[in-house]
C-alpha cells in the first residue's frame, strides 16, 4: 500500500478508463430518451401518460434498489465485480427492445437497464472518488457524470435521427449492442480494483462515523439529508423530462428529428456543463452551488410551462441542463465532503437510493397530473417543487 497514491494526475490512466466505461453507462439510457414513448403510442396504442410512464417508473425503482445494494456491498464484494456485474445486466436490454412484441417486455427491459444503472453508474462514481481524494472530488464527479449524460444526449439524438429515417425499430437499438460490448470489455479486463485507494484514505482520516448511515443520510444530517431531498426533487425532473416531454412535443406537432434535438440539448448542457461545474464545487461552497442549480431548474420549468415556439422550448431546455449540471457532480462530492470513507459508499449508495425514486416519483406523479390537467401543468407542479427544494437547501444546509 506503500505504493499507492491518491490524486487525479496519480491515477489518470484509471481514471480516464473509468470515465470512457461510464460513457457507455450513460449511452444506455439515452437508447430509450428521445423515441420509447413514441413506441409506446405508435406500436402498442398505449395512449394514457401514466402508463406510458410506467417504464421510468420500473426503471427508478430498480436503479434506486441497485444503487443502495452497490453502496452497501461495495467494501465486501469490492467495486470492480460490481461494475462488471452491471453490464452483464445490460445484455438483454437492445435485444428486447428491438424485438418486444407488447408493452410488458419494455417494462423488463427497463428492469435491467435499472440494475445495469445502479451497480455500474454508482460503481464508476465510487471508484473516482476512491482514486482522487479529498482534494479534487468536484472535478472528479463532474468529468464522471459529464461522461455519462454527454453520451445520453448524443445516443437520445442519434436514436432520433435512425428513428426519423429508418424507423423506430430496430435499428437505433443496435447501438446498444456495441456499448455492451466495449463496456464489458473494460470493466473486465481493463479496470482495476480501488481498494487500497479506500484504505490509505481510511488511515488518515479523522472524520466522525455516522452513527446509522440510512438514517443520517436520509433525515437526521441536515447537510446529509439536504442533499438528499434535491436529489430526489432533481431526478423528479428528469424523469418529467424523459417520459413527459417527448409527449408534449409530440402533441406541439414537432418532429420526430426536432423532438431529439430538443431532448438532447437539455442533457447535453447538463453533460458539458459538469465539466467547469464539478471544478466549481471544489473552488467554492457547495451549499451556494446547489442551491442556485436548484433555483435555475425552477425558473426553467416554469419558462417552459409558459413556451409554445421551438426557440424557447431551446432556450429554456438549455437552462434546466444548466442548473442540473451544477447540482449534480456537487451532490456526491458534497455526500463525499460529509462523510468518513468507510461510510462514504454506503451513504452515496442511500443518496442514490433516495435521488433514483425520483425518476418513479416522477414519473408517476407527472403522468397522473398529465392525464387529469394536461402535460403543462405537470411541469408547473413539478416547477413549484423544485423552488421549495431550492429554499430547502438555502435554510437547512450548512455551508462547506
Amino acid at each position: 500500500m506503500e505504493n499507492v497514491k491518491l490524486g487525479l494526475k496519480e491515477n489518470w490512466k484509471q481514471f480516464t478508463l473509468l470515465v470512457i466505461i461510464n460513457a457507455f453507462v450513460g449511452g444506455m439510457v439515452g437508447l430509450e430518451r428521445s423515441i420509447l414513448p413514441k413506441i409506446a403510442e405508435a406500436e402498442f396504442g398505449i395512449a394514457a401518460k401514466t402508463a406510458i410512464l410506467s417504464f421510468i417508473a420500473v426503471f427508478g425503482v430498480v436503479k434506486a434498489v441497485s444503487n443502495y445494494y452497490a453502496g452497501a456491498l461495495a467494501n465486501k464484494t469490492g467495486r470492480k465485480k460490481l461494475l462488471t456485474l452491471g453490464w452483464i445486466f445490460a445484455i438483454p436490454v437492445p435485444f428486447i427492445l428491438m424485438f418486444a412484441d407488447n408493452w410488458n417486455w419494455i417494462i423488463a427491459a427497463n428492469i435491467f437497464l435499472g440494475i445495469n444503472q445502479g451497480l455500474a453508474w454508482s460503481s464508476t462514481v465510487v471508484m473516482k472518488i476512491d482514486l482522487v481524494g479529498e482534494k479534487n472530488r468536484g472535478l472528479a464527479m463532474g468529468l464522471n457524470e459529464s461522461a455519462g449524460y454527454v453520451a445520453v444526449a448524443l445516443v437520445a439524438m442519434l436514436t432520433g435521427f435512425i428513428a426519423s429515417n429508418y424507423g423506430i425499430r430496430p435499428y437505433p437499438f443496435y447501438i446498444g449492442i456495441g456499448l455492451i460490448a466495449l463496456g464489458l470489455f473494460g470493466s473486465a479486463f481493463l479496470i482495476k480494483d480501488t481498494k487500497h485507494h479506500v484504505a490509505k484514505e481510511t488511515a488518515k482520516s479523522n472524520f466522525p462515523r455516522l452513527r446509522n448511515t440510512f438514517a443520517d443520510t436520509t433525515l437526521f444530517n441536515k447537510n446529509l439529508s439536504s442533499i438528499t431531498q434535491a436529489g430526489v426533487v432533481n431526478n423528479l425532473n428528469d424523469g418529467m423530462m424523459w417520459g413527459l416531454f417527448p409527449i408534449l412535443l409530440s402533441a406541439r406537432n414537432f418532429t420526430l428529428a426536432e423532438i431529439g434535438i430538443i431532448t438532447a440539448i437539455y442533457p447535453g448542457v447538463w453533460g458539458f456543463g459538469q465539466l467547469v461545474t464539478g471544478r466549481l464545487g471544489d473552488m467554492f461552497h457547495k451549499k451556494r452551488i446547489l442551491f442556485l442549480g436548484m433555483l435555475l431548474q425552477a425558473g426553467a420549468l416554469f419558462g417552459l410551462f409558459c413556451s409554445d415556439l421551438y426557440a424557447e422550448f431551446i432556450i429554456y431546455s438549455i437552462i434546466l441542463g444548466a442548473g442540473t449540471a451544477l447540482v449534480y457532480p456537487n451532490f456526491m462530492a458534497a455526500i463525499a465532503d460529509f462523510t468518513h470513507p468507510t461510510d462514504r459508499p454506503k451513504s452515496i449508495g442511500v443518496f442514490r437510493l433516495w435521488r433514483d425514486m425520483g425518476y418513479a416519483i416522477g414519473a408517476i406523479l407527472t403522468g397522473f397530473i398529465a392525464d387529469y390537467l394536461g402535460s403543462e401543468y405537470a411541469i408547473l407542479i413539478i416547477g413549484v417543487l423544485t423552488l421549495i427544494s431550492a429554499m430547502v437547501i438555502q435554510f437547512r444546509m450548512e455551508g462547506k
